[in-house]
């Protein structure tokens, strides 16, 4: 495992530079593929390790990981962002709101409940790995780390439990005033979308019961009335499934796998795949950027998450650092 030494191009991925954040490997993590051998002329990862890239002479493949054991190959599409931007796509947490502090805290008290230490508290490595991905995922990389011993299912119970506690709080004014703060220049950006007639997706690995009333908050706040009225189309993990109800899916296909981004443009708003060059991504999360990269969109980074730590800068078209540098480059 080494960091590049020079810039290379790659089918599918394009140029990477040195200072990208992908690393060059031997062998993929499922040994299915090996440097020099079978067709395979190099072997990226990410600095997170969540998703290999497998370079062919003229093809890549990208092998998107899964703590929960159901990894996925997916073809890598050499993407462009062309004008004009018929679309805007754009995550959540981290991006539209300011919520992941009030995320972690929440797999922080799932975990300290689990294993009954009420004064438990995450490490800051734990952080990449417990953002941006589903709770599933959040849940078994800490129980991998911290309490082998317990199942996801039992801290799910834990999470379900302590979500909808702070959840009907905030919605009746008791819970944390923190937990939901729109992102500075939200509000000006949305609407100069709108003036310049762009579709709108926003798009989450949360769960429903818990996305939702994060951006009602945050438009309630605003005073942009109903988010569903406001955006074109809205795609968010879905429901829960658990004993008695039934559930969508959701947990074993978030970010970094590219579903989320390629439904919200496809079915949400209707573009075709070949229409796809007029179409941006906006996160603020490595697992966000590989799923908009992986969907075939051309992705903006948001600075203020964990894309320079997950080690995949490199695959974002722009890197900026708030709206009005968005907008310079979309419009």
């Amino acid at each position: 495992m080494k960091s590049l030494s020079k810039k290379i191009d790659l089918p599918g991925l394009g140029q990477i530079n040195p200072d990208s954040g992908l690393i060059s490997i031997e062998q993929s993590s499922d040994n299915h593929h090996y440097v020099g051998k079978m067709g395979v002329k190099q072997i990226l990862a990410t600095g997170d390790r969540k998703v290999e890239f497998i370079v062919f002479e003229e093809h890549t493949l990208a092998f998107v990981l899964s703590a929960m054991g159901y990894p996925a190959y997916y073809p890598v599409h050499q993407v462009s962002m062309e004008k004009p931007v018929k679309a805007v796509l754009m995550d959540l947490d981290g991006t539209s709101v300011h919520s992941e502090e009030f995320w972690v805290w929440i797999i922080q008290l799932s975990i300290a409940s689990l294993i009954g230490n009420p004064k438990f508290e995450l490490e800051n490595a734990d952080i990449p790995y417990v953002s941006g991905h589903s709770v599933s995922e959040h849940l078994q990389y800490c129980i991998r780390k911290y309490c082998p011993d317990k199942t996801v299912e039992e801290a799910r119970a834990y999470y379900i439990e302590h979500t909808r506690r702070e959840m009907n709080a905030i919605l009746e004014g008791n819970g944390r005033k923190d937990a939901f703060v729109p992102t500075p220049g939200l509000k000006d950006f949305l609407l100069t979308l709108k003036a310049h007639r762009i579709k709108i997706g926003l798009v989450t690995s949360g769960l429903y019961e818990k996305a939702y009333p994060e951006i009602l908050s945050a438009f309630q706040n605003l005073g942009m009335g109903d988010p569903a009225e406001f955006y074109d189309a809205i795609i968010t993990a879905g429901f829960l499934v658990g004993k008695g109800t039934p559930g969508t899916l959701g947990e074993l296909s978030p970010k970094p796998h590219p579903w989320l981004y390629a439904e919200v443009a496809r079915v949400g708003l209707g573009i075709t795949f070949d229409q796809r060059q007029h179409v941006v991504g906006i996160e603020d999360s490595g697992a966000g950027v590989s799923s908009i990269r992986l969907a075939g969109f051309s992705p903006i980074g948001f600075t203020g998450g964990n894309i320079e730590e997950s080690g995949i800068k490199g695959l974002c078209s722009h890197y900026c650092h708030d709206f009005s540098e968005i907008l310079s480059v979309i419009l």
